[in-house]
């Protein structure tokens, strides 16, 4: 006999809890829920009232938008302004924007919107303390800080929870969005948010710009005094030196140039009178030169007269005649005159040309003295100079920085920031949250459907995985051992045929063997043995 030996089999228990949940599939969720369908109703229902009761419970929020136009390079009220007015880089032009959007948003700006509002007097920012606050979980967590703080600081906080800026990414647009459970109060606090935010910008601007005017006027105070103490220096180096000025030019220079001049002047008269003597001192020239005196022309006219006389007188009378004696001696009484007035002239051109030589040699001797001087002069107009140019430094930036302390100084009384509010905020027609009755009860609904439906699964995945862990066997079974009978054929021992099936039930192998007389004998219910293992 051959006997058929089998493996112990045993139940796996994960693969079996893996084998049940995939035989969870489509048409057994939809038969859970078609069973369950009156608890997701249930559901849907409580959903709808929870939302309902959620519209009714809960305080309105009502929220209104300003929108706030923040030109970066603010206005350029004068051209060399304190603060950069020019193109800014795009990158650079955001920061500032997103800068100035923290502002708007930032506790200094809300801190002033509660003092000017009286928020801390305000139930909806500062709720009164109730008997159930002091043992919530806040209070019980916080201790006495959660409970210890200002009306001012906790009006501060629900402000905040309460405002909110965004920037829009196509423009320089600031959104500014507030809430309350008013519209008109949302308003007047939007309202004085943006107030308030335009004084402080202003101030910021009128801050720098009086730190800077107080920087400019403490440097013009040892300014004044360096400017002081170099014009002094160029005037005691000008005293110390001599080097006296008028209209600009030193007056020792001025005198070589006058001594110039006059000494050029006196040799051109030397050479006048020398040219005038020697014109007189030639024979030839003599009575040419004499005849241009008025006073030697009249007595030749007289002696003229007289001689022409007298040659007719001594025609007439003779030349022993007393009359005509006295006409001669008239007449050498006449030449010896124009003589006298001819060496008159003489001398006095002599006279000219030595007072001119004179002239020309005190004139050299000033203008010689004069150089020496000058020269001297230009040695320390160098050091001068020097002086000069550096009191005029000094000077210029001095005057300069205080034009600019003046300029400051007006400047901080002038809003140069390019604010505008484009869009100012206006009564909402609903309010903002929580939705409407309807869409609370929708919502709900849904939710509850939602909730409801999930449950309902989740109970009869629990239901299959529990009714499949009963069906496990607790103890593995031993396996069977079917001895089939030998069959004699020619004298030779030959087993029958022996058919396995396998058939897969609840996860066990059967394997079956066919009687004698075929596999399905009258007697297949009495032989058929079944051999089984678990995994």
């Amino acid at each position: 006999m051959l006997k058929v030996e089998a493996r112990d089999m045993r139940a796996d228990p994960a693969t079996d809890a893996l084998d049940r949940y995939l035989r969870i599939d489509l048409p057994l969720v939809f038969s859970w829920l078609r069973r369950g369908a009156k608890w997701i109703f249930l559901a849907a229902l409580i959903g709808a009232v929870a939302g309902v009761g959620y519209t009714v419970m809960v305080k309105p929020r009502y929220a209104v938008t300003t929108e706030i136009l923040l030109d970066p390079a603010g206005l350029q009220v004068v051209p060399d302004d304190l603060f950069r007015q020019e193109g800014q880089q795009r990158d650079a032009a955001l920061l500032s924007l997103e800068s100035k959007r923290q502002t708007l948003v930032s506790r200094s700006v809300l801190m002033k919107v509660v003092d000017s509002l009286n928020l801390q007097r305000d139930p909806e920012f500062v709720p009164p303390l109730s008997a159930t606050s002091q043992f919530s979980l806040r209070s019980l967590i916080g201790g006495d800080e959660a409970t210890a703080q200002s009306p001012e600081i906790v009006a501060l906080d629900n402000l905040m929870r309460r405002v909110s800026a965004r920037r829009d990414e196509l423009s320089f647009v600031i959104i500014l969005t507030t809430w309350t459970d008013n519209p008109q109060k949302s308003i007047l606090i939007s309202d004085e948010i943006v107030k308030i935010f335009r004084e402080e910008l202003i101030a910021a601007d009128a801050d720098g710009a009086r730190r800077s005017a107080d920087a400019l006027i403490q440097r013009i105070a040892e300014l004044k005094d360096d400017v002081t103490a170099s014009e002094r220096a160029v005037e005691s180096f000008r005293r110390e030196h001599g080097l006296q000025s008028s209209q600009g030019e030193l007056v020792r220079t001025r005198s070589m140039s006058q001594v110039n001049q006059q000494l050029v002047a006196a040799r051109e008269k030397v050479i006048e009178a020398q040219s005038r003597y020697d014109d007189l001192m030639s024979s030839d020239s003599t009575d040419a030169a004499a005849m241009q005196s008025p006073t030697v022309s009249s007595l030749r006219t007289q002696y003229a007269t007289l001689k022409s006389k007298a040659d007719a007188d001594a025609l007439i009378y003779g030349p022993r005649h007393p009359r005509i004696e006295q006409q001669q001696i008239e007449l050498r009484g006449l030449q010896n005159e124009i003589e006298a007035e001819k060496r008159r002239i003489v001398q006095s051109a002599k006279n000219n040309l030595d007072q001119a030589k004179a002239v020309v040699a005190a004139l050299e001797q000033d203008a010689s003295e004069a150089s020496a001087d000058v020269f001297t002069d230009n040695d320390s107009q160098v050091r001068l100079r020097e002086l000069t140019r550096e009191a005029a430094a000094k000077t210029a930036i001095y005057e300069a920085f205080l034009v600019r302390a003046r300029q400051i100084t007006e400047r901080q009384q002038i809003d140069t920031t390019n604010m505008r509010v484009i869009s100012p905020p206006i009564p909402p027609r609903t309010r903002s949250w929580p939705p409407s009755t309807l869409q609370m009860a929708g919502l709900g609904a849904i939710s509850g459907s939602v909730l409801g439906a999930l449950a309902v699964i989740a109970l009869g995945i629990a239901h299959e995985m529990g009714s499949g862990r009963s069906r496990v066997p607790s103890r593995p079974t031993a396996p069977e051992i079917d001895e089939t009978p030998l069959v004699q054929a020619n004298s030779e021992t030959v087993p029958k045929p022996v058919a396995v099936s396998a058939r897969p039930s609840n996860s066990l192998l059967s394997l079956q063997t066919p009687p004698p007389g075929g596999p399905e004998g009258p007697d297949a219910p009495q032989r058929k043995r079944k051999y089984s293992t678990g995994f």
